[in-house]
Order: structure tokens, then sequence, then C-alpha cells
């Protein structure tokens, strides 16, 4: 998403200038005295961005890259606005003032050449009397370049401080996108300098994370030469996007901004996109795959799914596998995975349960803080239902994909995928929870009761393993009673019985009874949605290094004693639920209220 203008009530003004604009380009030819009113306004008030304003309108109303290079050809259609010959011829035939206003500033930031020289033979006829700023716009000189990027890397904002002649000062600032490939998404112009812009806009970079987690933004100076070849290269590639961006400034000030870019040198570095050759993402795979994130998805589906997440992450958005963000979970999870994957739904329904792992694995990496970590997987959480239901609807794909997007197909349809059922996120919901409590009976039955203190039952359990269970037994208790309280303990203690009586074998092989005791807590954790956020709260983290752990090592073990217990990861991919062990005796009462919430939201 584009970042909003931080800059108040103040530039209100000029957005609906420019708004204004837009319709008097279309009432231009027709000889309405409106234009010429409003350029005598802009004029008289003595402030630059006014008329700049004004006419960078008129200019990107008639600029050719607002429309599709598709446009006519799929519709047959030759109406629309004036083209820039037509504004220009109709400005050199009336002379007055205000046309030959219009013509200076065309002559500076016209978006080609050709206009720019043709208003320059005009106005070499004109004799009305401009304002200083205005005869020497070509005397403008760029003064200092800033760029504003935060921890998440979902974009950049790209400011240029620009003096008039006479004093007046201008900052332009581009927003451009990453997650589309470094295009440039939104932008406007302000009549303040670009150290004031500057401040304004790192505040409000950092006023915008989600769930009030808060981003950290990082503002620099930047080399001029680089600054415009980002610009000009943010700007060509966002023109080429179908349908465009737009907003009440974009591209309405896309050509004053364009002209600021031009007063900085040329020769700079426009974007590198990170090269990650197959032996380095291979590389990347194991080594997620041997992470306590990845452990659990060292299977066929997974392992493809994972393979696909990668080609999007490395040939897509930013190139960089390990950038994950609420927005890029949203564009993989509602637009590309749907758009570009062909396969049975059954297969898709995996994705979000291998985004999630590798989220964890790549925010670990790159040393994300854990409040945007959350914040990241809530997102994944959040945009599920509809995934599930997209991957399970018609829907055009591949290339068929983007004529529907451009309107050369008909984006609802006919479009028949055969051996899909049409989606009930109902049915699915439900079908989740008779897997978290064991069955339609359980489901049924269930209720939010506390569960009792109770005692450990030793009942079953080999004479020559009590010790080393009694020590885990130990273990788990007093996590139990620092860290989380009695329902848990007794949670715990019964699914450390059904593992020590299912196999005790565990107990009598060598092991760290700490990591066993870890394992268990984490799981009757996992189970009970204690490390989700805005459930438990807990992070895995703090709750492994009560143990002494650091992080990893402990899922591997806990697959072990789930299936110890006669118990199995029912991993069906549902927003949160890691571990669903089918064994409502293991939940505590607020994890069941939860659930029975559920079930009657979707019953219904």
């Amino acid at each position: 998403m584009a970042r909003r203008n931080p800059h108040g009530d103040r530039h209100r003004r000029s957005v609906a200038r420019h708004a204004r604009a837009r319709r008097d380009a279309r009432s231009a030819l027709s000889g309405e005295p409106l234009l010429m009113r409003e350029v005598r306004e802009r004029l008289s008030s003595g402030a630059p961005l006014d008329l700049l304003a004004e006419a960078s309108g008129l200019i990107a109303v008639v600029d050719p890259r607002r429309r599709s290079p598709f446009e006519r050809s799929l519709t047959g259609q030759n109406d629309g606005p004036p083209s820039a010959a037509e504004l220009i011829t109709t400005l050199v035939e009336v002379d007055r003032l205000e046309t030959t206003a219009l013509l200076a500033v065309i002559a500076q930031i016209g978006t080609d050449e050709p206009s720019r020289a043709r208003a320059r033979r005009a106005l070499s006829g004109r004799r009305h009397l401009l304002p200083l700023w205005l005869r020497e716009l070509d005397r403008a000189q760029a003064y200092g370049c800033v760029l504003i990027t935060d921890e998440l890397g979902d974009g950049e904002d790209l400011l240029v401080g620009v003096r008039l002649s006479g004093g007046g000062e201008l900052t332009g600032l581009l927003y451009v996108d990453h997650n589309l490939s470094s295009v440039a998404k939104n932008g406007f112009v302000a009549g303040e300098p670009v150290a004031e812009m500057a401040a304004m806009a790192t505040a409000e970079v950092e006023g915008q994370g989600a769930g009030g987690a808060g981003l950290v933004a990082t503002a620099h100076e930047l080399e001029g030469a680089d600054a415009r070849a980002r610009i000009e290269e943010a700007i060509e590639h966002g023109a080429l996007m179908f349908p465009p961006f737009e907003s009440d400034t974009w591209p309405l000030a896309r050509p004053l901004i364009e002209w600021m870019a031009r007063l900085l040198p040329a020769g700079g570095r426009g974007y590198e996109r990170p090269e990650w050759s197959a032996r380095a993402q291979k590389r990347l795979v194991k080594e997620f795959l041997a992470s306590e994130h990845g452990r659990r998805l060292d299977d066929p589906d997974h392992h493809h799914l994972l393979e696909s997440v990668l080609w999007y992450g490395t040939d897509y958005g930013p190139g960089d596998p390990l950038h994950w963000s609420p927005v890029a979970v949203e564009l993989i999870m509602l637009d590309w995975i749907p758009r570009k994957l062909t396969a049975p739904s059954t297969y898709l329904a995996k994705a979000p349960a291998v985004l999630r792992a590798f989220v964890r694995y790549a925010h670990a990496e790159r040393g994300i803080r854990p409040a945007l970590t959350r914040e990241t997987l809530a997102a994944i959480d959040r945009h599920e239902p509809e995934y599930q239901k997209l991957i399970r609807s018609p829907r055009p794909q591949g290339p068929m994909a983007l004529l529907a997007m451009m309107g050369a197909l008909d984006p609802d349809g006919p479009w028949e995928l055969p051996g899909d059922e049409p989606f009930d996120i109902d049915a699915y919901m439900l079908e989740i929870l008779r897997a978290a409590v064991g069955g339609e009976e359980a489901l049924a039955t269930l209720s939010d009761e506390p569960l009792p203190d109770e005692t450990f039952d030793w009942s079953g359990i080999p004479e020559d393993v009590g010790a080393k269970v009694g020590e885990t037994l130990a273990l788990c208790d007093r996590c139990c009673e620092q860290l989380l309280d009695s329902e848990y303990r007794t949670a715990c203690r019964r699914y450390l019985g059904m593992v020590a009586r299912g196999e005790p074998e565990i107990f009598r092989r060598r092991g760290s009874t700490q990591t066993a005791a870890a394992a268990v807590c984490w799981t009757i954790g996992s189970a009970n949605e204690l490390f989700q956020s805005g459930r438990g709260g807990m992070r895995v983290k703090d709750l492994l290094a009560h143990f002494g752990i650091h992080q990893g090592g402990v899922s591997q073990r806990a697959l072990t004693l789930m299936k110890a217990a006669g118990l199995r990861d029912r991993d069906d991919y549902r927003p949160g639920w890691d571990i669903q062990l089918g064994a409502p005796e293991l939940l505590v009462s607020a994890r069941r209220r939860h659930i029975i919430e559920q079930r009657e939201r979707h019953s219904g």
C-alpha cells in the first residue's frame, strides 16, 4: 500500500487543485473560461506551487502513459482527453497572460522534449510579464535528496528538494513500492524545505506499524545521481502497470516530480535486485528444513510449496526470499498463488502452513522484532479464509488473468475447474474444529469447564522409568507454576502420562529431561494457542528460556512424544493452530471456549 500524505490540511487545497486540473484539461479545447480564471488565481496567489500543480495536472491528464497500450485495440474506442499536442496548440493559438504562464511551465516540466521545445518556441514571441520564479524556472536547482526506509522494507520514500529563483522551495516525495518490483505508486509535491518534509514523512512511517507495533524508519541523504536513477526507473516501471496506480495526487504530480528529477545529475545507480542462484536457494531450503521452524514440513507437498514460496520471493517483489511483511503475505495469498499455481485445492490448502513457518524462520534470520513477526503471522490468519475460498473458486490464471485485468476477458468467468467443489467456509471451519477436539461428537458436547487441579496418574507406567518420568514431571510442574496456571499443569500432567504409558522406551533412552519437559509444555501451549498474538500472548523463546533451551531443537522431540502418546499432529492448516491433538481433555477452558464460539458461529 502507498504511504499516506503526512502533511495535513495545508496540502488539501493543492490536492483539490490537482482534481480540478483533471477536469480543466477536458474543457480546455472547448473554449470555456474556467481554466483561464483559475490560472489567473494561481498567478496572483504568489505561491509557485499553485500554478505548478495546476499545470502538472493538465500535463498528466494528456499524458499517453495514463492509458493502457492495449486499451484502444481491445475496446476500439478513441475517446478520452486531448493529446499533449492538441493542448499545446490551444495554448499557442490563444495569446494571453494565462496561456503564456502555462506554456512557460510546460517548457520546463513537459513530459517529452518535443512538447517542451514547442512551448519554448511559442514563448519567444510572447511579451507578457511573468513572475521572476516563472521567468527563470530553467534556473531552478535541486539541492538535497533524502531516502526514508523502514525495517520491513515494503517500500521507500524518495524526497527531492528544489529552490526556485527568488527563494521559493519545493519538495517532491515519491513512494516506491518494492513488493511490486520497485514501482512508483504515489507521490506529491509540497511547498516546504526538504528537511522539514523528511521529518514529517519519517514520523508518518513510524506511525504506520500494523496493530500498534510501529515501524522503525531510517532517513539519510542520497546522492543526487542515484536519486534521479531510482526516481526515473520507478516511474518508468510504474507507468507500465495496468490498471494504473491513482490517488488524489498521483499521477497528477508525476510531470512535476519528473522535472525535479531532471534537475539532478545523471549517471547514478538505480535499483539492483539481489541474485539468488539455484545453489543459494537449495542451501536456504536445507537450512530452513533443518531449523525448528521447518522440520515438520519435510515432505514432498510442503517441500514443493516451499519452492513456490521461494520462487515468489526471488523473482517477484524486491527479489528477497527472506522479505515478509503483512503486505507481502497478502499479495502472495490473495493474488500470486491463486493466479500462478495450477494445482488441486487440497494441495494449495497447505500453503499457509508453509508460509507461517517460513515467515518465522525468515524474521529470525533477519532479526525482525517479534511484534512485527506477530503482525505478519496475524495477516496470514486474517487472509486464510479468503485464500481457501479463492483456491476452490473458478478464476482466470496465467495469461488469462492478465487479459481479464485489461478488460479483454470477463473477470467473473465462466471459468471451469474440473474436480473442485465450491468452497463452503463454514464447512471448512467446522472440519478444522472437529480435528482440534477429536470428532463430531466431541465438538457437539464440548464444554468450557476449567480443568481440575489433579495429581499425576502413575497407573500403567513401568517402575524402571519412574525416576526419569518424575524428573520430567517436576520440571513441567515448575514451569506451569511459575509461568502458567493450574489448568496448564493438569494438561501437561495428563499428556506426560499418556506419553509414558504409550511408549515408556522413550524414558529408557539417554536424553535430556529438560528437553522432554520443554517439549511437553510447548506441545500443550501450542495446542491451546498460548503462543498466538491476541490469545495467550507468550513467546516461544520465553517458554524455552525457562528450561535453559535456545530457540530450536524442541519441535522434533515434541513430534516423537505425540506419536508415543497415540496422538499425531493433525496439521490442517488452520490459521495459528500449529498443533491439533484431537484430545479435548488436554485443552484449557479458554481454548475450549474459543472453539465453542467458533462452532456456534459456523453452525448457523
